[in-house]
């Protein structure tokens, strides 16, 4: 999985690191797991069976180094957050179950690697208390991600809307989208809306058993996603509206310039009704200074349709009385 995204063109392979006491009490562990996709009879067999190691943790962070993709992972407690800085990933991500824990934030901020998954569960009063009076303080470097947590995720609950509205109340904070939405359409929404970094689950197989695999990617459109990302990026461009080198033929070929409506005489004074615009060859005045023309003297007899040049019109001298 490692090696498709990869391929695929992903930047960085996530995983999530429990040590499973830490985060679960004796009796959380113990209750009777039924779901289909549980693989064990209780909730603590089942996720004992799932969690790697700190060796393979080790191994497959050397895989993606070997590979050249970014590795890093979820601490999902204290005890986890602390392995993964023995192992320098290149950040922590702080899930959003972890959005309203200070104790595990104060602590985690301090490892200066962060970015947090905090606007899925959290209300806006949760994700400012956790900015600006936990996170912010110990450190500035990290980003949010606008999440909701379901799989799949409904469309009507993606609420991309809160991307541009967390720009706005923190502007000093990049804002990250993690979908877990189907398909690809929505996140590359996302991208267009701002978002810095898209995080989605991926799968080699949506029918394996397991309840993240429906909500993921598969290679091809794992693959299409980062495309339309990388085309979406390169559309965005500039905010400043301007005439650019590509517009040039255009605006050469059907440009419009101020004509002349009827035939003019050398000398005739400009009203209005003498003057229109079309597109013309060549150009000429251009069409918002139409009525800049108006009561000044045209210097040259003109044809109907001739395009009128500044060259042609000279000012009126003020009378002297």
């Amino acid at each position: 999985m490692i090696r498709m995204a990869k391929d695929c063109g992903a930047d960085c392979a996530k995983f999530q690191k429990s040590e499973i006491e830490h985060r679960f009490t004796k009796q959380a562990l113990e209750r009777p797991y039924t779901s289909p996709h549980a693989w064990g009879p209780t909730y603590g067999a089942h996720k004992h069976h799932l969690e790697f190691s700190h060796q393979h943790y080790k191994e497959l962070q050397q895989f993606a180094n070997d590979i050249g993709i970014f590795f890093t992972a979820s601490g999902m407690d204290e005890m986890a957050v602390e392995f993964l800085h023995e192992i320098s990933v290149l950040f922590f991500k702080v899930a959003s179950a972890d959005t309203n824990n200070i104790l595990y934030l104060e602590k985690t901020t301090k490892k200066e690697k962060l970015r947090i998954d905090g606007a899925d569960w959290s209300s806006h009063g949760d994700i400012k208390r956790c900015v600006y009076q936990t996170v912010k303080k110990h450190n500035p470097n990290f980003t949010f991600l606008q999440c909701t947590s379901a799989y799949p995720l409904p469309l009507e609950h993606v609420n991309l809307s809160l991307i541009p509205e967390f720009q706005k109340e923190f502007p000093d904070i990049p804002i990250r989208y993690s979908g877990h939405e189907t398909g690809i359409h929505v996140s590359v929404a996302a991208v267009a809306l701002g978002a810095k970094v898209l995080e989605r689950h991926v799968t080699l197989d949506k029918s394996w058993k397991g309840s993240d695999h429906s909500a993921s990617l598969e290679p091809a459109e794992l693959a299409e996603l980062v495309r339309a990302i990388r085309t979406v990026e390169m559309a965005m461009g500039s905010p400043i509206k301007q005439m650019l080198p590509c517009e040039a033929s255009c605006h050469s070929k059907l440009g419009k310039s101020v004509v002349a409506r009827k035939p003019l005489k050398k000398g005739e004074i400009l009203a209005l009704d003498m003057l229109t615009v079309k597109v013309a060859e060549p150009h000429g005045v251009s069409p918002e200074n139409i009525f800049k023309l108006v009561g000044k003297k045209i210097t040259v007899d003109l044809e109907k349709d001739a395009t009128i040049t500044d060259a042609m019109i000279k000012e009126l001298n003020a009378e002297v009385v």
